[in-house]
C-alpha cells in the first residue's frame, strides 16, 4: 500500500519521530523525548500535533444548511457564523458513519472536518444523499492541520503568531492573514485542554510549524493523543464509534436534536432510547493491569461486553478504559476484564477520568 505523507513528514523525521502507518497516512506516533514528556507538555504547558491526516469537505449553496440538517444528527441552525459544532453522519439504521465537526462560514457555506479513515466514505455519502443546489467538494489534499493544545496554548500562539485569540470562545473560529495566506484558527481539540487547531495550505502550516518548533514548543504524536482523549472519554472512530454503533449507545445523546422533523437515522436512534441495548461505560482498573481494545468484560462469570478503548493513564498512573456493556448492567459498581485468560477487577466511574484540565480556560 502506498501511504500518504503529510506536508510535515520530513520535519517529523528530523525530530526523531517514530512513524507508523495510520488511516492510510504515515504519522508520528511518538518522539524521542518519550510519552511521559509529551503528556506533561499538553497537560501542563503546550504540545503541538500534526493532524493533517484529517479530511476537509466543503458544502455550499442555498440549500446547504437544510442539507446538513438532514444528513447530520445535531442541529445546524444552532451554529452562528464563525461557529463550529460536533455532530455525526448516521446511516438509515442510526449507526455512525463518522463523527465530525461542522464549521459555518455563513448560511450557504460550511466546511467539515472528518476522520482520516472515512474521507472517501463520507464524501461519497454526501454525494449519494445530495439535494439540488448543494456543491460538495473534497478539499482534503489541499490543506494541513496543526493542533496546539495545553493551558499555555493561547498565550504562546498570541505571542509567536501575533494573532488575537483573547476573545475566541470555545467552538468558534476565525480567519487570519499569515504569510500572505488565509489561515483558519479554531478553538477546538481532542485533549481536554485549552487548545486550538490551525488549518491552512501546506506552505503556511510548514512555516507555522517552524516558528513553533524554533520557540521550543514540543511536538506530540498519536500515542499520547490516544491517552489524552481516553482520559476525557472522547470517542475514537473505529473503537468507540463505527457503522455498527448507535450514538445513543456511545453516550452521545447530547449531540442529537430529536426536535428536528427528520434526519437520517432518527427513527432507529429513537428506538435505541426507548429500548436500550448496550451502553459505553468508563472503568478504572483496581489491579495492576492495562486493558486493551477487544478484551472481554465479565460480571459474576457472565460475559456482558467488550472493551472498545484502553490504555495506561499517565496522569492517574493506572489502567483505564471504555467498554460497551449490556445496558441492564450499567449500574454495576465493578466489572472484571479478561486479560490473557486471567480476570482483573475494575470499577465503573463517571467521566472524565481526570478532574483538572484547562478546556474552558
Amino acid at each position: 500500500m502506498d501511504y500518504i505523507k503529510t506536508s510535515l513528514y520530513e520535519e517529523h523525521n528530523k525530530l526523531g519521530a517514530k512513524i507508523i502507518p495510520f488511516a492510510g497516512y504515515l504519522m508520528p506516533v511518538s518522539y524521542s523525548g518519550g510519552l511521559a514528556k509529551e503528556y506533561s507538555d499538553v497537560r501542563n504547558k503546550v504540545g503541538v500535533f500534526d493532524v493533517s491526516h484529517m479530511g476537509q469537505l466543503s458544502v455550499m449553496g442555498s440549500e446547504a444548511k437544510n442539507f446538513l440538517n438532514y444528513i447530520t444528527v445535531n442541529n445546524v441552525d444552532k451554529i452562528k457564523d464563525g461557529g463550529a459544532q460536533y455532530s455525526m453522519f448516521c446511516n438509515d439504521n442510526g449507526k455512525v458513519i463518522d463523527d465530525i465537526i461542522i464549521y459555518r462560514n455563513n448560511e450557504e457555506s460550511f466546511f467539515i472536518i472528518v476522520n482520516a479513515s472515512n474521507i472517501e466514505k463520507d464524501y461519497n455519502w454526501l454525494l449519494k444523499n445530495n439535494i439540488n443546489n448543494v456543491k460538495i467538494k473534497n478539499l482534503s489534499s489541499q490543506y494541513s492541520i496543526l493542533a496546539v493544545q495545553g493551558p499555555l496554548s493561547r498565550k504562546l500562539l498570541v505571542k509567536y503568531l501575533e494573532v488575537d485569540l483573547t476573545k475566541m470562545a470555545f467552538y468558534t473560529f476565525n480567519t487570519f492573514k499569515l504569510f500572505n495566506q488565509d489561515v483558519i484558527i479554531s478553538r477546538t481539540g481532542y485533549t481536554g485542554e485549552l487548545g486550538y487547531e490551525i488549518i491552512g495550505n501546506h506552505s503556511a502550516i510548514k512555516q507555522i510549524w517552524k516558528i513553533l518548533m524554533d520557540n521550543d514548543l514540543n511536538p506530540c504524536g498519536l500515542a499520547v493523543r490516544d491517552i489524552l482523549r481516553i482520559e476525557m472519554k472522547y470517542c475514537l472512530y473505529g473503537n468507540d464509534l463505527s457503522d455498527d454503533i448507535n450514538p445513543i449507545q456511545a453516550g452521545l445523546n447530547w449531540t442529537i436534536d430529536l426536535s428536528k422533523k427528520n434526519f437520517l437515522g432518527k427513527k432507529c436512534i429513537e428506538q435505541e432510547i426507548k429500548n436500550p441495548s448496550r451502553r459505553l461505560v468508563c472503568f478504572k482498573m483496581l489491579e495492576r493491569s492495562i486493558p486493551r481494545k477487544d478484551y472481554e468484560v465479565y460480571l459474576n462469570d457472565t460475559l456482558i461486553g467488550i472493551v472498545s478503548s484502553g490504555t495506561f493513564s499517565i496522569g492517574l498512573n493506572n489502567g483505564i478504559g471504555l467498554a460497551f456493556i449490556d445496558a441492564k448492567y450499567i449500574k454495576s459498581k465493578t466489572i472484571d476484564i479478561k486479560i490473557r485468560n486471567k480476570f482483573y477487577r475494575a470499577s465503573l466511574i463517571k467521566p472524565p477520568f481526570i478532574n483538572n484540565y484547562s478546556l474552558h480556560s
